[in-house]
């Protein structure tokens, strides 16, 4: 072979593994740059899952934070968030509203949805006594905290979201914090005993919140051993294919307002340290019945399935989803006080038992 062959394809060869460690070197940038993407932190919703003891996940210092922090907001504020100018030549999607009801199962007044392979007696978990009994006290009895507090609602109720739209926001005036408070102060004014964790345990990081909210619950119920009820409080996101996105309503009273999804797990083939789901079953379906009877059509159908969210910490532990991201906050908030007076209701019912 010739000198100048050689020498070519010397040069060929260089170039193509220069070429090579350039490709690698950019596959390797984009992969760090999506998983640093809120795409990919949105994917790994509810992925961190507390069992047994909280990981080493760090946890923000301002746990018991207080929920006065949580004011309503002013006019000026809200009239801002209100301004649609900003969006001029922004595409925009369907909005639908729906009332959910029917579900796999029924039973009175009320649906659940069951998406384990277990049957439910509901009758037998319905009317079981509950785990513990409403004090006269001005102790907390109820915990309300949020593991996603970011995730927050629309600001007008105008059938339609802009392309922009990102339903999540820091500021507890216009997120679940807010709706969070809402409950807290409809319990106070039933003289029900409540506080609740105003903790952002998705922010700055969304992976671990479930870790970051197990410990938030851990140092309340150390702090106060008179909470029986702990609720955390999320808002659900429903979108199609084409990008519409559905909102659950009813109207109760001439004003409209967010359909609540009450969310309870199960360990009966112990893949988890969950020894007392049954016990959240029974609170779940009395909360349930309550809600259904005190507001019709309040509730979409209670969702049972194989699933922990820190539900295993204590006894009457479950989720609550207050409306989708397609809610106004005004609606959510006003499903919160109602949510409040069903709470109430259900732990003054349990002395009668």
């Amino acid at each position: 072979m010739k000198v100048s062959e050689k020498i070519c394809r010397a040069t060929v060869v260089f170039s193509a593994t220069v070429m090579s460690f350039f490709a690698i070197f950019c596959i390797w940038s984009r992969t760090v740059s999506l998983l640093h993407s809120d795409g990919i932190k949105i994917i790994a919703t509810g992925l961190s899952m507390y069992d047994k003891e909280p990981s080493s996940a760090p946890v923000s210092t301002s746990t018991v934070k207080d929920a006065s922090s949580s004011q309503k907001p002013d006019s000026d504020t809200v009239s801002k968030r209100k301004d649609n100018s900003e969006h001029k030549g922004e595409q925009t999607f369907l909005v639908t509203e729906s009332l959910f009801r029917e579900s796999n199962v029924s039973y009175d007044n009320f649906f659940v949805k069951n998406s384990t392979e277990l049957t439910l007696d509901i009758g037998k978990y319905l009317n079981a006594p509950l785990p513990f009994e409403y004090e006269d006290t001005t102790e907390p009895q109820v915990l309300i905290v949020h593991t996603h507090a970011t995730e927050s609602y629309m600001d007008n109720d105008l059938g339609y979201y802009y392309e922009s739209f990102y339903p999540r926001d820091t500021d507890d005036n216009f997120n679940v914090v807010r709706v969070g408070k809402a409950i807290c102060d409809s319990l106070k004014s039933n003289g029900i005993g409540a506080v609740q964790c105003c903790t952002h345990h998705d922010d700055p990081q969304y992976y671990g919140a479930y870790d970051n909210s197990a410990q938030s619950i851990l140092d309340y119920l150390e702090k106060y051993p008179t909470i029986k009820i702990i609720l955390d409080i999320h808002r659900d996101s429903i979108t199609t294919d084409d990008n519409e996105k559905i909102k659950p309503t009813f109207t109760y009273n001439g004003k409209k307002a967010a359909q609540i999804m009450i969310m309870c797990g199960n360990d009966n083939y112990g893949y988890y340290s969950f020894p007392n789901w049954e016990q959240n079953l029974s609170l779940a379906l009395k909360l349930h019945s309550t809600a259904e009877t005190s507001y019709p059509g309040m509730t979409r159908p209670l969702y049972f399935g194989n699933f922990m969210y820190n539900m295993n910490l204590a006894p009457g532990s479950l989720l609550v989803e207050i409306g989708t991201d397609a809610n106004t906050l005004e609606e959510a908030v006003y499903s919160g006080e109602m949510l409040g007076n069903v709470i109430a209701d259900t732990l003054r019912s349990s002395n009668k038992q």
